[in-house]
């Protein structure tokens, strides 16, 4: 354990120190004089809605800065998971990362309340937490990380999908099911009566094809562009997650912009969001067909056993208590 703990101590001063020297080489001035070059990380393809809308926001911060502010957006994380990415921005090594509510959870504990099974009731509900003064809230939490919370996407509802055909929430006793290494996915599965099985996403493919796990859990945008319902053709609507994604930046790359450029990041991320949001719903329609088409059965479940295997995993985070009831009475 010590061992593995100084060698990922060594490969991340190793990654900095790459960075620095990378860094003196380059003309890194954050004024408005210069032509500034930022890098973002996501962990997804390009075809998925979430990175469209990177590429969306990076488009936009060109246009608006005319050209001073130039964002190179690294997919299919080629800079790194969710995870490694959030590291590496607290390190200030990059500059935006687009991550999962769920992986950010295990960093920044305060962005849990959102990853919660069947918090939100609909849709409407979850963005007028998302968007009123529990989601600001939040993004205070946020920046003692260092990072900035430019806005919450859609990241969609998640449900389980298996080799075998489940219609009931008995059918997933004992089934090994992929979830994101995160507390509060790993609580719930084990409260369904499943057996959690943390992988990273880019593992989860081959996992399933060879029987390593029996199943895993995502939206239809990921459950299709993943391709994993080519080998888990099951897929229930039991909707026990619906956790957003976010745009951060690094506060400390931020505080050193002008305040014209600070406006102009703010906007165009406010602007990347709403479109996100659209382009999300649409895209889920699309890759139902095509699951659909592709063979896959989509079972509607009775989500009320779900619900009730899961209540006692809101008392497991008693910090965050008044915030996690405000959340479920708010109107």
């Amino acid at each position: 354990m010590l061992f593995g703990r100084f060698v990922k101590l060594f490969l991340y001063l190793s990654l900095a120190a790459i960075v620095l020297l990378s860094a003196c080489g380059r003309t890194r001035n954050l004024s408005s004089d210069k032509t500034i070059v930022f890098k973002l990380s996501e962990n997804q393809p390009p075809s998925n809605p979430v990175t469209q809308a990177m590429f969306k926001f990076a488009d936009l911060v060109k246009e608006k800065s005319k050209g001073k502010m130039i964002i190179d957006v690294y997919p299919s994380r080629q800079l790194g998971s969710e995870t490694e990415s959030i590291e590496q921005i607290q390190l200030d090594l990059i500059d935006f990362i687009r991550v999962n509510s769920v992986t950010l959870g295990q960093t920044a504990s305060e962005v849990g309340v959102f990853t919660l099974p069947y918090i939100f009731k609909d849709r409407s509900h979850k963005y007028r937490i998302l968007d009123g003064y529990i989601g600001e809230a939040v993004s205070r939490d946020l920046e003692k990380y260092n990072m900035l919370n430019l806005g919450y996407l859609e990241a969609g509802t998640r449900n389980f999908y298996t080799h075998k055909p489940v219609t009931s929430i008995k059918d997933l006793k004992g089934m090994k099911i992929r979830v994101q290494p995160s507390d509060i996915p790993l609580a719930m599965v084990k409260m369904i009566g499943a057996v959690p099985t943390p992988m990273n996403y880019g593992e989860v493919y081959s996992s399933l094809q060879t029987g390593v796990i029996d199943g895993a859990e995502n939206d239809f945008v990921s459950y299709s562009t993943s391709s994993h319902y080519e080998v888990a053709k099951n897929y229930i609507l039991d909707g026990h997650l619906s956790p957003p994604a976010l745009i951060l930046m690094s506060k400390k790359t931020f505080d050193k912009l002008p305040s014209e450029y600070q406006n102009i990041i703010i906007e165009a991320a406010a602007e990347a969001v709403q479109w996100q949001r659209v382009a999300m719903f649409e895209f889920e329609k699309e890759s139902e067909k095509k699951v659909r088409a592709a063979g896959s059965k989509i079972v509607k479940v009775d989500k009320s056993p779900f619900q009730k295997a899961v209540e006692g995993i809101y008392e497991k985070y008693p910090d965050y208590k008044d915030r996690i009831n405000k959340i479920r009475n708010h109107q």
